[in-house]
């Protein structure tokens, strides 16, 4: 019985623990809200606007991951602590299944450490400006978590083609996100 006992109370000490981690990752996150303007300079960096700044503020001293989108033709900046969370997911992939190892590598391929500088500026280096076609004209739109870098023609362009049929997109992405306890 007293075996018994102690189990119960490792286990509820182990679910303790996961409720506080939990509530640490959900505190932690970040959610960014806000479409911003910018240029970039000749040596490829942008000033980080003062409002945008501000969101990020509790997580600035961390620093940022800077990637390829995988679904547009755009930037994307995860702060350090959000990258960390997306690395967890892609760490618990098998490696073992080809598939895998490929979206692994093609994921990670480009990805470059990132800090605001002492001006409020981030280099964007070259590689990832080609690859987002990025000329002087940017616009940073900030997508829960994650802050978007693109051109900006291509983001208004972009937005042009999703708001074509975004009711329609509406219905199909949050449609069934309703469960019985949501309705009074």
């Amino acid at each position: 019985m007293v075996k018994v006992i102690n189990k119960v109370a490792q286990s509820g000490k182990l679910w303790s623990n996961f409720v506080s981690l939990q509530k640490f990752i959900i505190n932690n996150m970040v959610n960014l809200i806000g479409t911003y303007e910018c240029k970039l300079d000749s040596k490829g960096r942008f000033m980080v606007p003062v409002s945008l700044k501000k969101q990020l503020n509790s997580v600035i001293n961390d620093g940022f991951v800077l990637k390829r989108s995988v679904f547009n033709n755009c930037l994307e900046i995860y702060p350090m602590n959000e990258w960390r969370i997306m690395v967890d997911q892609v760490n618990r992939l098998n490696r073992f299944i080809k598939k895998n190892n490929d979206f692994i590598r093609s994921f990670m391929s480009g990805l470059k450490s990132v800090d605001i500088d002492s001006t409020g500026r981030i280099l964007v280096p070259k590689d990832l400006k080609s690859f987002a076609q990025l000329d002087r004209d940017l616009v940073l739109a900030s997508s829960v978590n994650v802050i978007e870098i693109w051109d900006k023609n291509s983001y208004e362009n972009n937005v042009k083609q999703t708001l074509v049929d975004f009711g329609k997109l509406a219905e199909e992405v949050m449609g069934n996100k309703l469960d019985s306890n949501d309705i009074s």
